[in-house]
């Protein structure tokens, strides 16, 4: 990365490129007893992404907005000057490289693995992650995906208060305190679900 921004430098077009750099989710070995990258777990669902380009974004510059690789696609159109398609899910990231986030921008984000213990017995899962909050359903199922074996588990909630548990050790699902919480962050699963066209597990207890 080094090298090829000295070349841009010595090019004279680093106020012309815009360098991304990015990676697919990480492989952690031994958090919470797995190892894998499939997992919900912050160790594999936060990805590195930085971005350079001196015309619009201030050096040094760090946002901690939710964003998710969907908004990959419409942020390299919009900078290419091409419309996103309307079937496009996420949203160009250029107004938080500016630093300014949107009034309506997503303070939540869904995720989904369908492939139920096809990798390192990762079960089938989703779940909604807020700034503080993450709830995962993990109703262990193969639903007929190619791939996945049809080996059915027991069904089981996750709860992290990433506030006061960062490293997501401590499951507050089943805890009163959280009760509110838990109704909160089922509500905003199904939310989020609508809006991607996805549905709930049918037997979600």
């Amino acid at each position: 990365m080094g090298r090829l921004l000295d070349f841009l430098d010595e090019e004279g077009w680093p106020e012309d490129t815009i360098v991304v750099y990015t990676s697919d989710q990480g492989f952690f070995l031994g958090d919470h007893g797995w190892y894998d990258k499939r997992f919900m777990y912050e160790e594999s669902l936060r990805m590195p992404l930085l971005v350079r380009y001196p015309r619009e974004i201030a050096p040094g510059a760090t946002n901690g907005d939710i964003v998710t690789n969907v908004d990959f696609a419409p942020t390299f159109l919009d900078y290419a000057g091409v419309p996103a398609p309307a079937a496009f899910q996420g949203a160009s990231l250029r107004p938080l490289l500016r630093g300014r986030t949107p009034a309506d921008w997503p303070t939540a984000m869904y995720y989904r693995y369908w492939m139920h213990l096809a990798h390192h017995h990762v079960y089938a899962h989703y779940g909604v992650r807020t700034r503080r909050h993450k709830l995962i359903y993990y109703y262990a199922d193969a639903l007929g995906q190619p791939g996945a074996l049809d080996d059915p588990r027991e069904p089981e909630w996750e709860l992290f208060d990433l506030e006061r548990d960062p490293a997501e050790l401590r499951n507050v699902y089943r805890d009163p305190a959280y009760a509110a919480v838990a109704r909160e962050l089922r509500a905003e699963l199904r939310r989020l679900q609508e809006q991607v066209g996805d549905t709930p597990y049918p037997r979600e207890a």
